[in-house]
């Protein structure tokens, strides 16, 4: 259990950093992170609470990061 949720912060941030660098957001580099770390935070409890999800971890926490990126307004984005 610990370890499926270390790998999924560091998915996150990765998809978080990337989705800055190759312009998908911009939003920030740290502000990115942050947004796809607690986007995948919340899948992954929601996937111990209720067994909902995908059969892979991995997976889980791409889609639920570039899920984050995508709900998630920023109003101060020009």
């Amino acid at each position: 259990m610990f370890p499926t949720l270390i790998g999924t912060v560091v998915i996150a941030g990765i998809v978080g950093y990337a989705s800055e660098r190759i312009n998908f957001t911009h939003n920030g580099i740290l502000p990115s992170i942050i947004i796809c770390v607690g986007g995948a935070f919340l899948f992954y409890f929601v996937t111990l609470m209720f067994g909902l999800g995908f059969r892979s971890s991995g997976l889980n926490a791409i889609l639920a990061s570039v899920g984050a990126l995508v709900i998630v307004p920023t109003h101060w984005r020009k």
